[in-house]
């Protein structure tokens, strides 16, 4: 799978809109029950953000699950709230100075560039006077092949009637990018370019894996592409990881029962919520 929908697995990305109820072809996620030595008990249920295609995620267990939990807990509690995600963008996208994006990248990178700003109908202008992580996520965002309003993360928080708790926000996660070096930013934007050929095909499989819950599949996209590099696997994958187990921790010891839907990514390896929970002191048992 290409770097582009690596981006798509790590963050919620601009731009999402209101999804409806999940239709489609079966899909069988990954669902995992957390216990902790009293007894309180959290699920921790792998999502994408986008799909190329509706997809049936509401399995006996994954209801059962939401049926007993006591919150929804998510990446980004306001992901329907287009308004917001993007004002939390203009916040921190702007450049000090604009640049153009070719004096940013290779001079072998510019005919990818033009071609992919012309088939999202970009402005030349615009991005120079973005931060190269915001021209990236723009570029990226322009380039997806895949339908956000068929992610799992919007529905569920477009159909759960419980409360609803956030690990991170639109700002902290913008944030996250907006602190990288400017070398792993422009690395960022160079595996956008590069990989775009392929995004569709790349978003396919990633759709697959993720429908039959192949965790090993999803693992082995943690260790490659943009993820390889230190700084970026860092940023995106294990501070995030890392900063939010106390937080999920907290709510299952306080009883509240917390059903967490994060990118599945973020579940998987030695470095996953699954593996540091356990480690925390939980029970953690895959039950799908």
């Amino acid at each position: 799978m290409g770097q582009h929908r690596r981006l798509a697995i790590c963050v919620a990305l601009l731009g999402l809109l209101a999804s409806c109820a999940p239709h489609g072809r079966p899909a069988s996620p990954a669902l995992w029950q957390i216990t902790a030595t009293d007894g309180a008990r959290g699920w921790l249920f792998g999502t994408i953000h986008a799909l190329p295609e509706p997809a049936d995620w509401h399995t006996r267990l994954v209801d059962a699950a939401l049926d007993h939990s006591g919150e929804l807990m998510v990446e980004i509690a306001g992901l329907n709230d287009r308004e917001a995600i993007s004002a939390a963008f203009q916040h921190l996208a702007n450049a000090p100075a604009p640049v153009p994006l070719g004096q940013r990248l290779p001079a072998s990178a510019a005919p990818a560039l033009a071609a992919m700003i012309a088939k999202g109908h970009l402005s030349e202008v615009s991005l120079a006077g973005e931060k190269t992580w915001a021209a990236a996520l723009t570029l990226n965002t322009a380039g997806a092949g895949d339908d956000a309003d068929n992610g799992v993360d919007q529905a569920l928080l477009a159909g759960t009637k419980r409360p609803v708790a956030e690990l991170e926000g639109a700002a902290a996660q913008f944030a996250v990018f907006d602190h990288l070096p400017e070398a792993s930013q422009r690395l960022m934007l160079a595996q956008v370019l590069t990989s775009a050929p392929t995004a569709d095909a790349d978003s396919h499989l990633l759709a697959a894996a993720w429908e039959r819950g192949d965790m090993a599949e999803i693992e082995h996209q943690t260790h490659t592409g943009l993820l390889a590099d230190p700084a970026l696997r860092a940023a995106l994958y294990t501070g995030r990881n890392q900063r939010w187990v106390p937080i999920i921790a907290r709510e299952i010891t306080a009883g509240k029962r917390p059903f967490v839907a994060v990118g599945a990514a973020h579940m998987a390896g030695a470095e996953g919520l699954v593996a540091l929970l356990a480690k925390a002191g939980f029970k953690v048992e895959r039950v799908e």
